[in-house]
């Protein structure tokens, strides 16, 4: 198994406010790869600087183990990087099919949206019957199934998802986190994964970081991390404990 996404002595951050401290980031193929830790630690940020969209001081950044460091946002997405941000991630006043006919607009290939459309609405049938509805009008987490059908309609090699389920009740939670599983089942795609609830997000994970203050202080399988016997202080700071090593199972 390869790395899809590698970072090497990354640091970043907006214009002179540094946030990324060093980071040595692996995410390998055909996985789902966890980012938790709390707000303001540096996990969007991360997700950013593999788009492109924050200034890199220094490091490197591979995609497929190319050097893409310097390469453009746009581009970054015509080679397969799947961005979904955590807001203004639909088009509110656009019908569902507006939506992820906008988003498809990249893909030359008719056959191969219609493939694609096959699988969304496999994994998400409620879709189908909203195709000629205002995604504003559509509930949270109905909103997060056209968000990620949309990245998945552009057909990418990898997918980056910034906190599915900011702002979602419970129940919906629990929904989202179950199809982005079932969705990573499915296709075989691999994932990078930010979010706050770590225990939720760990559950879905193969393989797992949690950051503090710009920097990683655990690095391991998700199943790992979950059943840390200091998970809940390393997630609030009380302690910090380094366990920098990967393991593949």
């Amino acid at each position: 198994m390869g790395n899809i996404i590698e970072t090497k002595g990354l640091n970043a951050g907006y214009g002179p406010i540094h946030v990324l401290y060093d980071l040595d980031f692996e995410a390998p193929d055909e996985a789902v790869t966890v980012i938790v830790g709390p707000n303001g630690v540096g996990k969007t940020t991360l997700l950013k600087a593999i788009m492109g969209l924050v200034t890199i001081y220094s490091g490197k950044i591979y995609f497929q183990g190319k050097d893409i460091t310097k390469m453009p946002p746009h581009e970054r997405t015509r080679i397969g990087i799947g961005y979904m941000p955590q807001v203004g991630n639909i088009f509110s006043r656009l019908t569902v099919w507006e939506n992820l006919k906008m988003a498809a607009y990249i893909v030359k290939d008719q056959s191969k949206i219609e493939e694609k459309l096959e699988m969304i609405f496999t994994l998400f049938p409620k879709l189908k019957g909203f195709l000629h509805r205002k995604a504003g009008t559509l509930s949270g987490g109905e909103r997060q199934m056209l968000a990620e059908s949309m990245v998945l309609i552009r057909d990418p090699r990898v997918m980056l998802v910034d906190e599915p389920t900011a702002g979602l009740m419970p129940k919906l939670v629990t929904e989202v986190m179950k199809k982005f599983k079932e969705m990573a089942e499915l296709t075989g795609l691999p994932v990078i994964l930010v979010e706050q609830r770590a225990r939720r997000a760990l559950q879905v994970g193969d393989y797992a970081y949690m950051m503090r203050h710009g920097r990683f202080i655990f690095k391991g399988t998700a199943k790992e991390l979950l059943n840390h016997p200091h998970l809940t202080e390393m997630y609030l700071g009380a302690i910090e404990v380094r366990e920098l090593r990967y393991v593949r199972e």
